[in-house]
């Protein structure tokens, strides 16, 4: 298999500092380091020491077990879930549900959770469970209600689902029928080009649909049957049975709200003296809590304090402290973690070693070191998630006959492209028609003189008239390099279709296109070449030829 290795730095400043080790000040922001080898023997000595502070991991493998049998789980998975049972730590991370998974960075999040388990347990000498945290809490549906595919004709199309009419629920809660899944079906099979695997991928995608009330069904399905062999075990953030689990820690929030609520203050503080941006809004007055509204469908809404109560901005919800203690108590499942909440709940259920995190994640992850410690916890070892790009054969070729680099296909792509237009050149057109201009320019501005010393006011008529005629040279020039390059429209198309396979909307592979093109060429094959692909605690880019 060939892989190599690419520098792509993040637009994060704070991760990159983490990452690199850059700027030893933000150590005490995150406390261990993926990189650092001691630090995860001594994050498993601490969770041995504090698992009466955790959810019973019998009870939370039981949740597990119910929703991963729906989700279609291999044995594989029951044998982690009968891991965590016994108290196996867990390696961590999630993502939004999806449509079709969504783009290709969820897919390398569970490769990296699988990786960074594999090589917790080689290290430790035991089993370390890698675990999915599916968001299906969040409500924003334009987040996950699309995905982008290249379509035989190499044009980039979106896919997406209309949200159903009702309130903004979460995504888990938001139902999806039958009939709107067999469109979704269609229109999926219409924009992927023809293949072998084609037929099965369809198939199996049909089959899953029957099963799927909501994204996040669909979602977990898809998951399960790409990685359930690799142990990885689901979870759904917004799953009732979860819900119960959470009660406690749910109560222990709503207690110590303004605790918290100094700790992100504080968190936040330190972020800004260090000269970072904050990655999360630290509001004041937020209970970084949201309810679910159940006389307006489920709609959910951010959890505020004013005057000892909690509400929303809107003033349709009022609560006392007591009244929210006793829905924590009594009715969970209209409870729901924010962003900053959501790392303490996650280290309540699971003994985390580690938790795997895309750049942003990492960056606002800093503001909830304070948090962990107010409720007498710690902020596990933070695992910066590996990126990759997938370069299909045709590609690769492509990129050679161009002799162009994967640097150059990221940093300077139109560039070399105009470049390697100009090579062919070889009636040098615009060097003919700029050497034309300058000829024209030195012939012509000593008539100027001359008609200026016959009458001053010809000056100013002179210097339109020379600018009109270079607009003519430069235009007729234009409109011949542009003749000369439809020479090489096939050149054109095949340089275009490197970007777009590799850069996507200007943006990296990982951010945009979706699993699903390769799935139809390849069938599992390139999933298989990323889970083989070389693995990094501290992160990194790996470029798989497929």
């Amino acid at each position: 298999m060939r892989t190599e290795t690419y520098s792509l730095a993040s637009a994060q400043p704070l991760t990159e500092a983490y990452i690199h080790r850059s700027d030893d000040r933000i150590d005490a922001l995150y406390g261990y380091h993926a990189g650092a080898e001691q630090d995860w023997d001594r994050r498993f000595k601490r969770l041995a020491l504090n698992g009466n502070k955790r959810a019973e991991s019998a009870e939370v493998a039981c949740a597990l077990r119910a929703y991963n049998e729906r989700a279609g789980a291999s044995p594989e998975v029951f044998a982690s879930i009968s891991a965590i049972a016994e108290g196996a730590p867990v390696v961590v991370g999630g993502q939004q549900a999806g449509l079709w998974t969504g783009p290709l960075l969820v897919i390398h999040k569970a490769v990296s959770i699988i990786g960074a388990a594999k090589s917790a347990g080689e290290q430790l000498g035991q089993t370390v469970v890698p675990v999915f945290w599916v968001a299906g809490e969040d409500h924003d549906w334009d987040e996950a209600n699309h995905a982008y595919v290249l379509t035989a004709e190499q044009e980039l199309r979106k896919l997406s689902a209309v949200r159903p009419e009702g309130a903004r629920t979460s995504v888990s809660r938001t139902a999806i029928t039958a009939e709107r899944w067999s469109e979704l079906l269609a229109e999926l099979e219409q924009a992927l080009p023809h293949s072998e695997f084609k037929p099965a991928l369809i198939e199996e995608l049909r089959l899953m649909s029957e099963k799927a009330h909501s994204l996040s069904d669909f979602f977990a399905m898809i998951l399960s049957h790409l990685f359930g062999k690799h142990g990885l075990v689901l979870l759904d953030a917004d799953h009732e049975d979860i819900r119960r689990l959470e009660s406690p820690m749910f109560r222990k929030m709503i207690e110590r709200n303004d605790d918290l609520e100094k700790a992100y203050t504080a968190s936040a503080a330190k972020v800004k003296e260090l000269g970072y941006i904050l990655q999360a809004d630290v509001t004041p007055d937020s209970a970084n809590l949201f309810l679910f509204q159940p006389l307006n469908g489920d709609e959910r809404t951010l959890l505020h304090k004013k005057d000892g109560l909690f509400q929303d901005r809107k003033g349709q919800v009022s609560l006392t402290k007591e009244q929210l203690l006793q829905i924590a108590d009594v009715q969970p499942q209209q409870l729901s973690n924010n962003v900053l909440t959501r790392p303490l709940m996650q280290d309540y259920l699971f003994p985390v070693l580690a938790t795997v995190l895309g750049p942003g994640e990492i960056a606002y992850w800093a503001l909830t070191g304070d948090a962990f410690r107010a409720l007498d916890m710690e902020m596990p070892i933070i695992v910066p998630r590996m990126s990759y790009t997938l370069i299909e054969g045709t590609v690769a070729k492509h990129m050679g006959k161009y002799e162009l680099s994967f640097a150059d296909v990221m940093e300077r792509f139109e560039e070399r492209k105009g470049q390697w237009l100009k090579e062919q050149d070889g009636l040098s057109i615009e060097q003919q028609f700029a050497d034309a201009r300058q000829t024209f320019e030195q012939l012509y501005k000593p008539l100027l003189g001359l008609a200026a010393s016959v009458q001053p006011s010809l000056s100013k008529l002179g210097e339109t008239n020379l600018q009109k005629i270079v607009e003519q040279i430069n235009y007729m020039g234009s409109k011949t390099v542009d003749a000369f390059n439809k020479q090489f429209e096939a050149s054109t198309r095949q340089l275009d279709r490197i970007h777009l396979s590799i850069k996507p909307l200007g943006k990296p592979q990982e951010r945009v296109l979706n699993m699903t093109a390769y799935w139809n060429r390849y069938s599992l094959n390139w999933l298989e070449k990323l889970l083989e692909a070389p693995y990094s605690r501290k992160g990194g880019h790996e470029i798989v030829y497929l």
